[in-house]
Formats: C-alpha cells, sequence, structure tokens
C-alpha cells in the first residue's frame, strides 16, 4: 500500500517492518494490544516471534490471535496476558490459570490508563489508512484502544487498507504514532453459534413485550442477546447506544426499525465503541455517517447512558439467586467471562428517564439438568450486579419484576419463572432461609405459555389503558393492597358481607384455587405513576360440569367505563375453551348495575329471586362473541 500524497517526510520516516518495530521493545515492557476483531495480528506474530523479548505483560480487552500460543510453554515463560474480559477463545486458558483476568467495569478502563495505574510502555494498534490530512481511523476497536494509545509511551500501528473506517471520536493522528507498519490482512470474523430454538423463541417474545417503541437499547456481550434481536422486528423508531455492533443488528439497521429518530443523546446517530462480525458487518459501519464510534469511557459512562431517555439495557447471566443477585463473569471459582459493561449499562438504565434493565437467560444449563434461578450464587461466584440493580429477568417462562420488590416478592417472582422442575425446590430452600412465610406455596409446576393468549387490553374513553392477564402467585400483595383499596361498600356488593382480612393466608387461598382451566382469575392492571396496579378482578369457579360461577369487582374510580363488560367477555371465551356452556352468578338485589352488565351480554339470561339476592343463569349462545382470542390480545408466536 501507498501512503496519500502530501504527506510530511516525518510520517514517512516512521515506516518500518514489523520485525523492526518489535524489536525497538525492551525487556519487562507492558504491551497493550487491539481489541478482538481489530488486533494487530501481524504485529502480534512479530512480537511472539523475537526471541529476545522476555518477561513481557500484555494487556489487552478482548483477545483472539493470542490463543494458539495460550499451551505454548515457551510462550507463557516470555509472556504474561492480562484480559479485561474471558474471550471464547481464552476460556479453557483462564481455567488452567494461564492468563490473568483484571475485574473492572468498561466504563473505567481508559481511567486506568489515563491515571497510570496501569502504565502502559507500548501500545500495538492497528488502524486504516490515513487520510490527506494524516488521520488514521482506529476502525472497528476504539473502545479502550484510543486511552491506551494516547497514554502508552511508545505507539506501533499496523496500517491495514482492509480496516473500515469508522467515523466519530475514532481518530489518531501520525504525529501521535512512532512506528508505522504497512501491512495487508483480512481482519478477524466471528460467526454467531447460538442456533434459534424454542426456548431463544420464547425469551424473544417475552423480551420484546418489555421494548416499547422509540426505546434505546444497548446489549450485553454474549450470544443470547443478540439472538434476541429478531424478535424486534415489528419494532419503530429504536435507538442503539450500545459497546459493540454485531451482524444481528443488520437486519433492524436495514429494514428500519433502528433508525435513532426519537433518541435524545445524539438523535440519529448509533453510539458504539467496537465491532465484531462477518466482514458484512465491517462493510456497513465503513465510513458511515450513521455510527458514532467513540471510546468506553463515554460509551459505557452510566452518565451519558443515562442521557438517553427510554433506555434499555438487555444483558444476560450464568445464575440469578432468588433475591435478585447475578452472576455474569465466572462459574463458581472458574472465572469465564468478564464484568464487562453489565454494570455500567444497568445503573445508566436505571438513571434514564423511563429506562430499564433486563437480564435474560435459559432457565436452566447442562441440558436442563441445572437451574439457573438458584437459591444462592455457588461458592466462589462474583455478584457482577447488585439485587438492587435489577428491574427485570426473564427466561423462558416469563417476566419477574424485581424493582421495588421486597426478597419476599422476589423469590416469588423468580421461582415462577424458573424451570418448572425446580420451582418446588426453590421455594423450600427460600423457607429454610427465612425468606418467605413458612406456609408458602410453589407456584405450579406446570408450564403457563399457554396464558399469554389470554392478555389484553381495554383502552377507556378517557384515554387510561388497562392491561388484562391471568392472576398469578406473584400478584398476591397486590392482590392483597388492591382488595384492602376498595370501599366497604363495593366489597360487600362483591362477597355479600363485611369482608375485611386479605391476609396472606386468605389470598393465598385465592390463587392457589386457580388453575387456569376449571376455575380462573383474571386481573386488570393500570399504570399509577409509571407503575402497575391492580384495579379490577374478575372470576369463575367449576359450579357443576358444563356451568361455572363468575364474579368481579372493578375499583371504584375505573367502575361505569365498560370495565365489567369487557371482563365478562373475556372470562367468556376462557370458559367456552374448557368446555363450559354458560356462567351463574349471585348478585345483591340493590346492585342493579351488576345486573344490568349481566343483562346486556346476555339477554336471554334468567334471574330468580332468593331472600336477598338474585341468582342468575346464562347460557353461551349464538349472540355472544366467539373470537377465540380477545381483540388487542397479545399472542405468542412460538
Amino acid at each position: 500500500m501507498e501512503f496519500p500524497e502530501g504527506l510530511a517526510d516525518c510520517h514517512r520516516r516512521k515506516i518500518k517492518t514489523a520485525r523492526e518495530s518489535v524489536s525497538l521493545i525492551r525487556r519487562g515492557s507492558r504491551v497493550f494490544i487491539g481489541t478482538g476483531c481489530g488486533e494487530p495480528r501481524h504485529l502480534v506474530e512479530a512480537l511472539i516471534d523475537n526471541q529476545n523479548l522476555k518477561d513481557i505483560v500484555i494487556y489487552q480487552m478482548l483477545s483472539s490471535a493470542l490463543a494458539q500460543y495460550v499451551d505454548d510453554e515457551s510462550f507463557l515463560r516470555r509472556f504474561l496476558l492480562k484480559t479485561f474480559f474471558i474471550s471464547s477463545p481464552m476460556r479453557r486458558a483462564a481455567f488452567e490459570g494461564k492468563i490473568d483476568y483484571i475485574a473492572t467495569h468498561l466504563s473505567q478502563i481508559p481511567s486506568l490508563f489515563h491515571n497510570h495505574i496501569i502504565a502502559l510502555d507500548i501500545a500495538l494498534i492497528a488502524v486504516s489508512a490515513p487520510d490527506k490530512f494524516g488521520y488514521c481511523s482506529l476502525g472497528i476497536s476504539v473502545d479502550v484502544t484510543k486511552a491506551a494509545a494516547a497514554n502508552a509511551g511508545f505507539v506501533i500501528a499496523q496500517v491495514n487498507p482492509l480496516m473500515p473506517r469508522t467515523l466519530g471520536d475514532s481518530y489518531i493522528h501520525l504525529d501521535d504514532i512512532d512506528c508505522l507498519v504497512l501491512h495487508e490482512e483480512p481482519l478477524v470474523e466471528t460467526f454467531s453459534t447460538t442456533k434459534e430454538n424454542e426456548i431463544s423463541k420464547r425469551i424473544g417474545y417475552y423480551v420484546s413485550q418489555l421494548v416499547e417503541d422509540g426505546a434505546t437499547l444497548q446489549l450485553g456481550f454474549g450470544q443470547l442477546p443478540n439472538a434476541l434481536l429478531k424478535y424486534l422486528k415489528d419494532k419503530k423508531n429504536l435507538g442503539m447506544h450500545t459497546p459493540m455492533i454485531t451482524d444481528a443488528l443488520l437486519p433492524l439497521f436495514e429494514s428500519g426499525v433502528i433508525n435513532n429518530k426519537e433518541k435524545t443523546l445524539l438523535p440519529g446517530k448509533v453510539v458504539t465503541s467496537m465491532c465484531m462480525g462477518t466482514q458484512k458487518v465491517y462493510d456497513y459501519v465503513d465510513n458511515n455517517p450513521t455510527f458514532y464510534f467513540a471510546s468506553s469511557e463515554f460509551v459505557n459512562s452510566p452518565a451519558t447512558i443515562a442521557l438517553n431517555d427510554r433506555m434499555i439495557s438487555i444483558g444476560t447471566a450464568l445464575e440469578v439467586d432468588i433475591t435478585g443477585q447475578i452472576c455474569s463473569e465466572s462459574l463458581g471459582y472458574l472465572f469465564y467471562s468478564g464484568m464487562g459493561d453489565q454494570a455500567d449499562s444497568i445503573r445508566g438504565s436505571a438513571m434514564s428517564k423511563g429506562g430499564i434493565s433486563i437480564i435474560a437467560l435459559p432457565s436452566t444449563a447442562h441440558d436442563g439438568a441445572i437451574s439457573r434461578i438458584v437459591p444462592h450464587l455457588s461458592e466462589g461466584a462474583g455478584v457482577t450486579s447488585t439485587r438492587g440493580d435489577i428491574h427485570f429477568v426473564v427466561t423462558e417462562y416469563g417476566i419477574a419484576e424485581l424493582q421495588g420488590k421486597g426478597i419476599y416478592e422476589r423469590v416469588v417472582e423468580l421461582a415462577q419463572i424458573a424451570h418448572p422442575k425446580f420451582r418446588k425446590d426453590l421455594i423450600d430452600m427460600a423457607k429454610k432461609h427465612h425468606y418467605i412465610f413458612p406456609d408458602q406455596l410453589p407456584p405450579p409446576e406446570e408450564d403457563l405459555i399457554f396464558l399469554e393468549r389470554y392478555k389484553s387490553s381495554i383502552q377507556l374513553k378517557d384515554d387510561r389503558i388497562i392491561e388484562l392477564r391471568p392472576l398469578l402467585p406473584s400478584d398476591e400483595l397486590a392482590y392483597g393492597n388492591f382488595m384492602y383499596s376498595l370501599e366497604k361498600s363495593t366489597l360487600y356488593y362483591r362477597f355479600f358481607s363485611k369482608m375485611m382480612d386479605f391476609s396472606h393466608e386468605v389470598v393465598q387461598k385465592h390463587w392457589s384455587f386457580v388453575d387456569y382451566r376449571r376455575n380462573m382469575s383474571i386481573i386488570g392492571l393500570a399504570r399509577s405513576r409509571g407503575y402497575k396496579q391492580i384495579v379490577a378482578v374478575a372470576s369463575y369457579a367449576e359450579m357443576e360440569e358444563n356451568r361455572a360461577e363468575v364474579a368481579f369487582v372493578v375499583r371504584e374510580d375505573f367502575q361505569s367505563a365498560g370495565v365489567g363488560s369487557r371482563l365478562l367477555e373475556v372470562l367468556e371465551r376462557i370458559a367456552k375453551e374448557n368446555g363450559y356452556k354458560g356462567f351463574f352468578a349471585r348478585v345483591l338485589r340493590e346492585n342493579s348495575s351488576m345486573f344490568q352488565v349481566f343483562k346486556k351480554k346476555y339477554p336471554r339470561l334468567k334471574g330468580v329471586l332468593s331472600g336477598s339476592e338474585i341468582e342468575v343463569t346464562m347460557d353461551f349462545d349464538s349472540r355472544s362473541i366467539t373470537s377465540p382470542i380477545p381483540e388487542g390480545a397479545s399472542t405468542p408466536t412460538i
């Protein structure tokens, strides 16, 4: 390759071979090597081949080329590799103690270089060809490489014309490079190894429920977060502020799902710091003004992340304990990956206006042999994210909402999304640790994915939205709070007595009675200051072979708005699916509004006076709505 015309002679004099450049490195030096797919492999090979170099400490964010050397005893005698994140090719070497792991947040690595906590003598980096002004781009490895190059005593750059020229705060000038090695070589490519399966489909379905149109996304390291992206294809106007760009994002870029129009920080721009994938994604980011590449101290700073409204971080974990502690970096005492950007992104999302954090993981590992929702983290496991940081945990069995929840509620939420065969054990261990009531019943040992088709929503005339879904064990406290919030007259109309006790024992009996077929309860949830509250409950219970007794109650500020009618409609559809031919209800004579709800739906109902009550018999006839799923319901596409 040739440099552009007009460059100063002083820059041309810096051109050397790789062998000449690394010969300038002294024994005992501390050497930084560029990240992952942006590694200067030609320089790395020259470094290893120089037998005069000994006692060299190598620092790297993500290692690739060095994986082929870590089993070589002569390499290990001459070099000590310290990595900030354990890449897949380096995992076995980490387990065997052949490399050293530095535990730190991605956003803080640059400051280790700036403050000389990690003092660097040499930086080996890969750059694009310079432009006519002498600026090279750091291409697909800006991340911590920019800070390392700025603070190293001596910078050797492999100038590779195949390195994409990424835009943003991604440049280094020839004046700041000491040796230039002109060498063209293909970039390292990585290929996804995660295959689509039923588990990833179901996790993707649940994650998609939490991602609203116009949100800005961050994806954690790992295969699963990227595998979930295909389930966001129907979203609109998403933004992207994430440390790494991969091939999995290309369909969303190309379809316009990610267009960054509603971002509040750098609107119209994808903010990132590195790229790893195939040549296709490298070509896509090359000279593309949509992408703003910058250092990790900017991209991963929680303060920067929080400038994006509706920021959603999507990460994964190796295990989650029943109080909400997250381990993402180690399998017990074995370091598996690293802290990476998880804590940065979770804190930034929490600080964002309308932001949330999501941890998504399969419920089991080792072909279902062990649960990844656990009573306590494994011995030796590190807490990557604390129990106070997490908003949502998602498995193929549903969504656990942890923010603002006590330990008791967290246990029930997480046990509810664990694999069914481990739920009872989790509850038993929680009792042993005194996290929950001694008489706490475990969630049903059943896959409840079919309940997703029973979800729907109501938009009232005043634009308030009520979400309808089946009652779950994790609703216990919210259910009790709802009942206690009702006026005495409302409770009397519902229970025909001065019902005042909605204790744990009483409420638990209600949800434990629900089997979602012969006996069903639907709750209505409305947002209040950002939080969902139960505002309505409707239930049916089997009374004879083909008929069920129905009852419902609606909070006073939502009455006379059509909520009761809609609840009755939803219950009828579910009852029909389960073989019922009609409903029965008891209504107090003075509760005329309730009787009218039934009369409007079932004009041919039969009402019989029995003391102070009206016994109402309703048959499902041809005039009843027969659609199997309520209009607007969310249906799992699995």
